[in-house]
């Protein structure tokens, strides 16, 4: 097996800004690494990571790691024991874990002549799975121009945690009334009655659909139940679930579940994630970090176990190197990807 891997900074339209970097002004570009595995047979797998410092992962500890990886010991025909010779190079390192998982995958997929979610046997519904638009944390008036290029998706993801809060959700409403609202405070409220008192005030909107962590992840369990117990709008949690891990816990503190491809170490684990969230009973629903069209297509294979998708900043991104998935007015579908086979997706030319 041949490993070949670089980094790749993913342009934004806007800049992007959460709860953790509103004050500094957010980020106009995210580095992100593209992998590819290629065997003698001529079967090529590519894959992306997008690290988080969230989650003590950077470009260069992805780097890092997958200079340490000795490529004759992954195999397409052996996912499970490439996973498991991974472990063996460091702990941790999910983004990087990620994007070799990823390849793998799509190299064994491509081998097999079928799409992921065919060789997986999940299937994917054309016309069912919409994703939100993320509105990233900006001033009022720089809320209104980003609603308003996103008049196409039915669907939106409002970011808060600062103190123009209530400012941008009235600014949203401004230019959409009517649509759908997520909300992600990103851990930003610091005590379950902060964060009860946000929701409560969230709720009298009428259209918010769910807030996504609305307190630190390391919040004892006794203030998760005491806020699940009293809040007016279902809670999911990002930072709370890791993995398939936390399915137990996170069932006691929330509603659902946002799982992503970077804190999963790749579509094994966050496939796992997604089933034992299900097992919890909790609604499911599969996230992003900045991303292009590889890691975005990746996700959306596993779509069928999802009561909810956010798969959207390859939307958000003006130089993404690839073509994979469409998402007009929202809608994922895989009817025109480049490829059938796979992942589906093919650098673009």
């Amino acid at each position: 097996m041949k490993l070949t891997f670089r980094r790749f900074d993913l342009q934004l339209a806007h800049a992007w800004a959460v709860s953790s970097n509103a004050a500094t002004g957010g980020k106009s570009f995210y580095p992100t690494v593209f992998v590819e595995l290629s065997d003698d047979a001529g079967v090529r797998g590519i894959g992306e990571c997008a690290p988080s410092a969230r989650y003590h992962d950077t470009s260069d500890t992805v780097l890092a790691f997958l200079g340490k990886v000795n490529p004759a010991r992954l195999a397409f025909d052996d996912v499970p024991g490439s996973m498991a010779y991974l472990e063996t190079v460091a702990p941790g390192n999910y983004a990087a874990k990620c994007a070799l998982n990823v390849a793998l995958l799509d190299g064994a997929a491509a081998r097999a002549g079928r799409a992921l979610h065919e060789m997986w046997e999940l299937g994917f519904t054309e016309g069912r799975h919409v994703t939100s638009y993320s509105i990233g944390i900006a001033s009022p008036e720089k809320i209104r121009e980003k609603v308003l290029l996103a008049a196409a998706y039915p669907i939106l993801k409002l970011k808060v945690g600062s103190p123009d809060d209530r400012a941008n959700l009235a600014a949203l409403r401004e230019v959409a009334p009517e649509k759908i609202v997520r909300v992600d405070a990103n851990e930003a409220w610091r005590t379950k009655e902060e964060a009860l008192q946000n929701i409560e005030w969230l709720a009298a909107d009428g259209r918010i659909e769910f807030v996504e962590q609305p307190m630190p992840a390391a919040t004892g369990l006794a203030d998760l139940r005491w806020l699940r117990e009293r809040s007016p709008l279902p809670l999911f949690a990002d930072e709370s679930y890791r993995g398939a891990e936390d399915a137990a816990r996170c069932a006691e503190g929330f509603h659902g579940v946002n799982v992503k491809l970077a804190k999963t170490a790749g579509l094994t684990g966050a496939r796992e994630a997604l089933q034992a969230a299900l097992r919890a009973g909790l609604q499911t629903m599969l996230g992003c970090m900045i991303e292009s069209s590889l890691l975005i297509t990746a996700a959306a294979h596993l779509a069928e176990l999802t009561d909810h998708l956010d798969l959207d900043t390859h939307l958000l991104i003006t130089n993404d190197p690839y073509r994979g998935v469409t998402a007009e007015q929202g809608m994922i579908s895989f009817a025109n990807t480049p490829r059938q086979t796979g992942l589906g997706v093919e650098e673009r030319r």
